[in-house]
């Protein structure tokens, strides 16, 4: 019997893979982001009908503005076709569009129908989609204590009352939960740099599929993995 059988709050994915899953198939890299654009429709619908409240999705780091520039653009104009495709679907489910990372990066286009979509998505209450673009954890971090220092070198706080939550509130989620479970696809056993503060107590589950191939029943089977666990969050 699951210790804790409830739907978890806040699920994060790492969608690892796509180059693979066209690499095995003799297609090119961009056909495995196409298709996995299609896993992440399927799981965002399927987390609308479980009630999930957020799902957080690794969809660009900032490790990978290091990519050949031909596999950047296209992913840019993927990234940009997905946002055009998806903004009826936002509406339609009642889901509000949220993205962390360092969206300045991001060509002007794009940018601005992200910005756009956010703003017309604001007041939707069926789940909130957080798209990690040009996102790192390390980054973050550095981005938050930098802030605080700022602050401090200002007088405007004082360094002894900086605690886990004065800086949390300075992280690109902070009007956010800490994810319960993260999820990675593609087997891989390491975290690669995403949310780093954030999933310090979250459940993990390696799935062996790769995100293409990833679908509403393999979620299913996540969280009912993640509903076996008992969670401690470091007690006993």
């Amino acid at each position: 019997m699951p210790d804790h059988p409830e739907i978890p709050r806040h699920i994060a994915i790492i969608m690892d893979g796509n180059g693979r899953w066209a690499k095995q198939r003799g297609k090119p890299r961009l056909e495995g982001h196409r298709i996995g654009a299609e896993s992440v429709r399927a799981v965002t619908s399927a987390c609308v009908k479980l009630g999930v409240e957020y799902l957080t999705l690794y969809a660009f780091s900032s490790e990978n503005w290091n990519r050949p520039e031909a596999e950047v653009r296209a992913l840019m104009a993927l990234l940009d076709q997905f946002l055009k495709d998806k903004a009826r679907e936002l509406h339609e489910q009642r889901i509000r569009l949220l993205a962390i990372g360092q969206i300045e990066r991001l060509p002007a286009k794009t940018r601005a129908r992200l910005e756009k979509i956010i703003a017309d998505t604001a007041d939707h209450d069926a789940l909130t989609l957080v798209l990690a673009l040009s996102y790192g954890g390390r980054e973050e971090i550095v981005e938050a204590a930098r802030s605080l220092a700022a602050d401090a070198a200002a007088g405007k706080i004082d360094p002894d009352e900086i605690d886990k939550e004065l800086f949390a509130s300075r992280l690109h989620t902070a009007a956010m939960p800490d994810p319960d479970l993260l999820i990675r696809t593609s087997g891989e056993m390491r975290v690669s740099n995403f949310l780093l503060w954030q999933i310090s107590y979250a459940e993990m589950v390696i799935v062996p599929k790769l995100w293409p191939d990833f679908r509403d029943a393999d979620l299913d089977e996540a969280i009912e993995e993640y509903q076996r666990r008992h969670r401690r969050f470091g007690g006993l």
